[in-house]
């Protein structure tokens, strides 16, 4: 029987476990990368290991969310991770250098490796044909230190192309459409590996779109095919020497298959609040906009801009409507001055931003009260924006450049006959933006640098044989880390300070839940189906840690999330019947005893409600590995414990 593309990559880089769907399994990783939101706690925890050196092949630290100088907390941070870089061992891409997930995948991503990163769209790497998933930082952290990475092996879903996309229909709704067809739970303990004839009409940008917003699937990671169109790629960015041909055999068994013809796809767009939430642009009618953003890691290659470019060139953005346009790297904004793309987007009326994340994670650009903006981005979470009443609607680049020229939801295939967009045969390389490390002999001699905003990786305890505590919080289904964590220009800057960014755990969902854990001193947290979905922000799990929160009881949880919850010593527990989430109340105490027995017994634990007089199960459904590393308090605790 033959082998899928994604099971060959695992086993080739199993170190142990059975690839049984279902099963855990240890992978060896070969590259690593961070983000600046996350990256200053990943790095501390790395330090914690007492590991003086990076044993991954490539690491890089990427400076792109936390770019807004508004005081010093950022400029500490990157200080920071620029000189933990330096003597460690890690590449650093430098504010202004671009997107972790564009850069990488221009620079540094090679077909048939394993990489892991310190945020949620790390999957992007799956259009250039790596296995690459999003995770906690500790995890990165562990990883960089020569550390096995542990997945649930999970099932494969082929997701089989034919046919051609029409003019004017984009990756973007591809995406879409298999958002449309699955739901953000639908991808949960499953790689979603793209195959057929209609992969080969598919560039590597449009192929990574398509990979980076499977992370709204719930899924592990995506991944294409490395083929010719991956080949001339890497020879555009002088990396040949990185290209392997990679497919499925012939004879793979998938556990389903989803059947997409390009051809029959029509412009889409994600309406609030949810990814899911598809509708073609003919259902959506035409709608009066108020804002477009076109770029973040989904949309922002030069492919993309150079589309958007065509579209406004000679045009002018209508009156009531405020555009602005992130290239996605350096890389892409200097190609744009060159080819004169970059003047035609200011000519139009565009205002250009930095090559960051910005908007996208609500760090500038927010739109007006009850605005309406289309963004080329993969999130469209309530509040995600900076504006709580903000409608966000995803859309791909052609459809948001057509729009901001007419003021309202414009299908873009009413501009015409569109011209063939061609990648061009060499790209414009110039990385003196990314600053190598020093060698090993000469790191003795790099100080790291730490500001006032630095604080230390929060303590946390070996596992109590008894939790006794009240629901300090009860919450419904599809909360997002964004509502446990929110970002935005006012919080990011406070993620190497978990005292201080604790203050606005759940504030999106409670005002008073910070207040309230702290005076509880210990708590339980009670939530519904899809259970921290969204970012990999491990910030959502370690400010509920510094709050006193000791267990997570909820119908469903979305992956990265429950690991990081694992990491940090909470644990994670699902209703075993779930009509019993309607029985509990906020401030109900709960009580478990023998904890510890129970959870090395079984996968089950019961709870009691001793202020309604009844008892629940709940499961906890881990590996050895993971109970073990909830006994000692967490993977810190764990990792120097079996040092």
């Amino acid at each position: 029987m033959g082998m899928t593309l994604a099971q060959k990559i695992l086993k080739n880089h199993l170190v142990c476990g059975e690839m049984i769907p279902g099963q855990e399994i240890g992978i060896r990783i070969d590259q690593t990368l961070t983000q600046d939101a996350t990256g200053t706690m990943a790095y501390l925890e790395f330090e914690a290991m007492g590991v003086p050196r990076v044993k991954t092949e490539r690491s890089v630290a990427y400076i792109d969310h936390n770019t807004l100088q508004n005081g010093f907390e950022n400029a500490d941070d990157h200080r920071f991770i620029g000189s933990v870089c330096k003597k460690h061992g890690i590449y650093f891409s430098r504010p202004g250098n671009g997107i972790c997930h564009q850069v990488h995948l221009e620079r540094f991503g090679i077909p048939g490796k394993t990489l892991i990163g310190s945020d949620s769209h790390t999957p992007t790497g799956g259009g250039i044909g790596m296995i690459a998933i999003g995770a906690g930082g500790m995890d990165v952290a562990v990883a960089m230190g020569g550390g096995t990475y542990y997945i649930t092996c999970p099932k494969i879903v082929k997701v089989n192309l034919t046919g051609k996309l029409s003019p004017w229909v984009a990756a973007k709704d591809v995406i879409l459409e298999v958002l449309r067809r699955l739901s953000v739970k639908g991808g949960v303990g499953k790689i979603i590996e793209y195959c057929g004839e209609g992969v080969k009409t598919l560039s590597v940008p449009e192929r990574a779109t398509i990979t980076n917003m499977g992370a709204e699937l719930g899924a592990t990671t995506s991944i294409f095919p490395s083929d010719e169109i991956t080949h001339q790629f890497l020879k555009a960015q002088g990396r040949e020497e990185d290209y392997t041909p990679l497919s499925a055999d012939a004879d793979a068994i998938y556990d389903e298959v989803v059947e997409i013809n390009l051809s029959e796809l029509v412009p889409l767009a994600a309406c609030p609040h949810s990814p899911d939430n598809v509708k073609s642009v003919e259902e959506i009618g035409a709608m009066k906009i108020d804002q477009v953003c076109i770029g973040s890691c989904t949309n922002s290659s030069l492919l993309d801009m150079l589309k958007v470019a065509h579209i406004l060139k000679g045009k002018t953005v209508h009156p009531d409507v405020s555009l602005s346009i992130a290239p996605g790297s350096k890389q892409v904004l200097n190609m744009l001055a060159e080819n004169g793309a970059l003047a035609i987007l200011i000519d139009a009326g565009a205002r250009i931003l930095e090559s960051a994340c910005g908007p996208c994670i609500g760090m500038g650009q927010s739109p007006n009260s009850k605005g309406i903006s289309l963004r080329t981005f993969n999130r469209n979470f309530e509040g995600r924006s900076g504006t709580k009443d903000g409608q966000i609607y995803l859309v791909s680049p052609e459809l948001a450049a057509a729009s901001a020229l007419t003021g309202v939801l414009t299908d873009p295939r009413t501009l015409g006959d569109m011209p063939e967009f061609k990648l061009p045969e060499f790209f414009t390389i110039n990385d003196n933006m990314i600053v190598p490390p020093v060698a090993e002999e000469d790191m003795d001699s790099v100080e790291v640098l730490r500001g006032p905003n630095i604080k230390p990786f929060p303590v946390s305890e070996p596992m109590a044989d008894e939790i006794t505590a009240k629901c300090s919080l009860k919450v419904g289904d599809n909360i997002t880390t964004d509502h446990i964590m929110p970002a935005g220009a006012k919080i990011l800057p406070l993620r190497s300070n978990i005292p201080k960014i604790s203050e606005y755990c759940f504030a999106v969902c409670d005002e008073k839940f910070h207040d309230r854990a702290l005076e509880l001193k210990k708590s339980i947290i009670v939530g519904g189906s899809n259970y921290g979905q969204g970012s990999s922000r491990e910030h959502a799990a370690l400010a509920p840690l510094y709050l006193g929160v000791k267990a997570v009881i909820v119908k469903s949880f979305a992956r990265i999330h429950m690991a990081n919850l694992i990491n940090a010593g909470i644990i994670p527990m699902t209703f075993q019947d779930e009509a019993d989430y309607d029985r509990i109340d906020q401030m109900d105490e709960l009580s478990m005893t023998d904890v510890i027995a129970q959870i090395q017994k079984g996968d089950t634990v019961t709870v009691t409600n001793v202020t309604k007089g009844f008892d629940f199960t709940v499961k906890v459904d881990l590996s050895d590995r993971q109970k073990d590393m909830l006994i000692a308090g967490g993977l810190l605790n764990y990792t120097k414990n079996n040092a």
